[in-house]
């Protein structure tokens, strides 16, 4: 995602911009910004890519709201599963000692003799029949640590249902949560590509060009050592990822955005990350700027709602934004919140 661009300097003069700057785009800068409709050309082209840096900036950080939402959704489900699992062994559990007994009480009822204890099996509340049980002495030692042990697995039980009903329901919240941040992403992304159609093309290409160095090609790595074998191949897959498309909410191989090539691309080096740019911004140890090494993943914005790999020669490879490859930017391209290396 770039961000606080500076205008490109055109050399024409204020009525040759005037032609230019098309009225559509002085009305939505208009519109977006607040700025009146007939307000000078100039200004308005300003507030016009202004407005789309916002627009894409919002619609990042609601990106990453809504992976963070679908990671821990993701997770929950993990829970909830595993907590079905544990309720159905126990179950099993709970159902053999039961079996137990009622050989038992079968015993004894063919014998004329069965023990009154053994109507545990017929209760619902077997703790309370226990205490009776108990005080009238009418449970036999064997019988005895079968209805406690059933007790206790009756308890466990109860408590894991509870587990996996509990995570079952934060699940759906998480879940609405997840669409929620998804609306969001949509609508600001359909503001900026309606700003950004109703620019003229030349507008359109310094919007993208506004931050690039203007080099053309791949920026010179020779010399260039990375911090770690595993940034090595991290760099070498966020490499191979060059020209692919940004997909909000993606995490490769075909599309990305920004933390999801920086995650793909370390799982390629054998090394998990978590789902967010925030998260991966404490997954290592933090360095200053000045001694970033290829391998290094580069956060921006205070609220490091973007991040891009440090690939050498003052160079990141990141997911800009919606419209724009993976690609190469100068690490300055925005303010840097913090490096962090793997």
């Amino acid at each position: 995602m770039v961000s606080h661009r500076r205008p490109t300097q055109s050399g024409l003069n204020r009525s040759v911009r005037a032609t230019v700057l098309s009225a559509a785009a002085a009305t939505a800068a208009a519109t977006l910004t607040g700025a009146p409709a007939n307000a000078d050309p100039q200004d308005a082209r300003e507030s016009a890519v202004a407005a789309v840096d916002r627009l894409l900036g919002e619609a990042e950080r609601a990106t990453e709201r809504y992976n963070e939402a679908g990671e821990r959704a993701e997770s929950l489900r993990q829970d909830a599963e595993r907590a079905q699992d544990r309720a159905a062994r126990e179950q099993e559990g709970v159902n053999r000692m039961r079996d137990e007994l009622g050989a038992i009480a079968g015993a004894q009822y063919r014998t004329g003799s069965i023990d009154p204890a053994l109507a545990l099996l017929l209760s619902s509340d077997p703790d309370t029949y226990l205490e009776r049980a108990a005080a009238l002495d009418r449970v036999g030692a064997r019988q005895s640590l079968t209805l406690d042990k059933l007790r206790r697995a009756q308890r466990a039980l109860a408590q894991t249902r509870a587990e996996a009903g509990h995570a079952l329901a934060e699940l759906e919240r998480d879940r609405a949560a997840v669409t929620r941040h998804k609306r969001t992403v949509e609508s600001r992304l359909r503001q900026a590509r309606r700003l950004l159609a109703s620019l003229p093309p030349q507008e359109r290409a310094s919007f993208d060009r506004a931050s690039r160095t203007g080099r053309d090609g791949e920026p010179d790595l020779s010399g260039v050592a990375p911090g770690s074998p595993r940034a090595m191949s991290a760099v070498a897959a966020a490499r191979q990822a060059l020209g692919r498309p940004y997909v909000w909410g993606a995490n490769g191989p075909s599309g990305f955005d920004c933390s999801g090539l920086m995650q793909w691309a370390y799982a390629q080096a054998g090394v998990a990350l978590p789902r967010t740019s925030q998260a991966q911004r404490y997954a290592g140890r933090m360095v200053p700027l000045s001694q970033a090494r290829p391998g290094d993943l580069v956060a921006y914005r205070a609220d490091a709602s973007h991040i891009g790999m440090y690939v050498g020669d003052g160079q990141v490879i990141h997911a800009p934004y919606p419209g724009a490859p993976v690609r190469y930017d100068p690490v300055g391209m925005m303010p840097v919140s913090s490096v962090t290396r793997i």
